[in-house]
């Protein structure tokens, strides 16, 4: 991989031509979507988003409105003529943002693919909150269920204890190191600090209404997250499609990624169609 520049938060994941895509990154701030991009089988290049303070140089952005428009500004060298913007879990807000300012500055969003991310459960209507509780309790039960019984215990209180700690800081609802890869096994003090953040912008984060089109790729397998993302996403977005793969919200960029890049291979190859061929592009 390769920078633009030493402070550009772009990184080339994948060499090629034509608009590119852009890839938001998660709540460690890290460019995680190498294996994904090279198994997306299209002529584009792939950049990576990496976040400011990752490498501890500079302080990290407090605010999803303040990493999208610093993003945002680092495009211009790369994306005079539209981009495909993709996005997971936390970058999928990350993604959403950037696009709501595109649009604003008149850009072209060729595709905004939103994989798997969701608002904070705040923001989300009580029914809905109160599906996602019950969803969540019967999975934490149900791994304690097959578990031996000193273990079950600990796993419970070590719930407790994150609990308790996050809701202090406001940031209960991404408690669980499930909520992204690797983020349990993070111990670098910079990327620590700059995941912190992260979990305060999205605790904070409340989406605005897009008028575009939303490609939304969801899993075969629900954990943490609404087990219908249209009954989330619909009152925030123009148009929507839904599409499945193959996992879970983990491994779906890591040891599932070929499904997950399948999907997004057709995304851009229609979005590519639309272009050639003139056809107003919905995005």
């Amino acid at each position: 991989m390769d920078t633009l520049s030493r402070v550009s938060p772009l990184v080339l994941v994948k060499d090629g031509e034509g608009p590119p895509i852009v890839i938001a990154h998660g709540l460690s701030g890290m460019v995680q979507v190498a294996e994904l991009a090279h198994h997306i089988r299209t002529p584009h290049p792939v950049y990576g988003i990496q976040a400011k303070g990752v490498d501890g140089a500079e302080e990290p952005l407090h605010t999803v409105e303040e990493m999208a428009s610093y993003y945002v500004d680092a495009l211009e060298e790369i994306s005079p003529n539209g981009l495909y913007m993709m996005g997971y879990s936390f970058g999928g807000l990350v993604a959403l943002e950037m696009a709501q300012r595109l649009q604003a500055r008149g850009k072209k969003i060729l595709l905004l693919a939103m994989l798997d991310a969701y608002p904070h459960p705040q923001f989300l209507r009580l029914p809905i909150r109160m599906n996602l509780y019950v969803q969540r309790m019967k999975n934490h039960l149900q791994a304690m269920w097959n578990m031996p019984l000193r273990r079950a215990f600990d796993y419970f209180c070590a719930g407790v204890g994150r609990r308790i700690h996050f809701v202090k800081m406001r940031e209960e609802a991404n408690s669980e190191s499930e909520t992204e890869p690797s983020l349990s096994l993070i111990t670098d003090p910079k990327v620590m600090r700059v995941k912190q953040e992260a979990y305060k912008a999205y605790a904070h984060y409340q989406p605005k209404f897009y008028r575009g089109r939303v490609s939304f790729v969801t899993t075969e397998i629900k954990t943490f997250f609404p087990k219908d993302p249209a009954a989330v996403w619909r009152r925030l977005v123009q148009d929507l499609e839904v599409e499945v793969v193959k996992g879970d919200h983990l491994n779906i960029v890591t040891t599932e990624f070929e499904s997950l890049a399948s999907v997004l291979t057709n995304f851009v190859e229609r979005a590519d169609d639309h272009v050639e061929t003139g056809c107003r592009v919905p995005f």
